[in-house]
């Protein structure tokens, strides 16, 4: 029979060896850090050098009376004539964007970084995308590094909100949730819209 002393010892072994596997687990650190990050995304679809572009054309969303020999105008409410890819958003429309993102709304603010990645429309039923958006950030402390956030927008909410699937420099293993609202913002042409990200990591 094991003495008592040894059965301490043994229990001290195995919780000490429990402590450190999940010390290195979670590399070391047990407290997440929080950071909120906030900055205006400009999404440029009509300027002279576009930020984001329509590569796909889905199905419009506009009601159809009839359409033209060639299927490429339809005829809407009062007769007026319209092309469907002159549609602003179209259920199968996927975007591509490269947006630039500053400090405040102005364009002339300070850049921070550039917000890549792309939209799917996938609603026949209202204007809600797909987005899956890489923010990689150009100045400050956190330069270098970058938020991946995925999520259903719906341009009818007033706030959007998305999940932060990840990030990489001083954001590796992050994990949270991104807001986003209209500033100023018009489907034909893009705008600005105003971003919140709340992270752990």
């Amino acid at each position: 029979m094991a003495s008592l002393p040894s059965i301490f010892l043994g229990a001290a072994f195995l919780l000490a060896a429990a402590v450190y596997i999940r010390s290195s687990d979670t590399g070391g650190s047990s407290a997440a850090t929080t950071t909120h990050l906030h900055f205006f995304m400009h999404d440029d679809y009509t300027g002279p050098r576009p930020t984001a572009l329509r590569i796909v054309s889905g199905r419009s969303l506009l009601p159809t009376a009839a359409s033209s020999d060639d299927g490429s105008n339809a005829t809407v409410a009062g007769g007026t004539m319209l092309s469907l890819l002159s549609s602003p958003r179209q259920f199968g429309d996927v975007v591509v964007l490269n947006n630039a993102l500053t400090e405040g709304p102005r364009e002339d603010s300070a850049r921070v970084g550039t917000a890549q990645g792309f939209a799917m429309r996938v609603s026949e039923g209202g204007i809600v995308s797909h987005l899956t958006m890489h923010m990689v950030l150009e100045a400050g402390e956190y330069q270098g590094s970058s938020v991946t956030a995925n999520g259903r927008i719906d341009m009818d909410a007033k706030v959007r909100e998305s999940v932060v699937i990840g990030g990489t420099g001083k954001f590796r293993f992050a994990r949270g949730y991104m807001l986003t609202r209209n500033y100023d913002y018009d489907l034909a042409r893009g705008g600005v819209v105003e971003i919140d990200v709340h992270l752990q990591h």
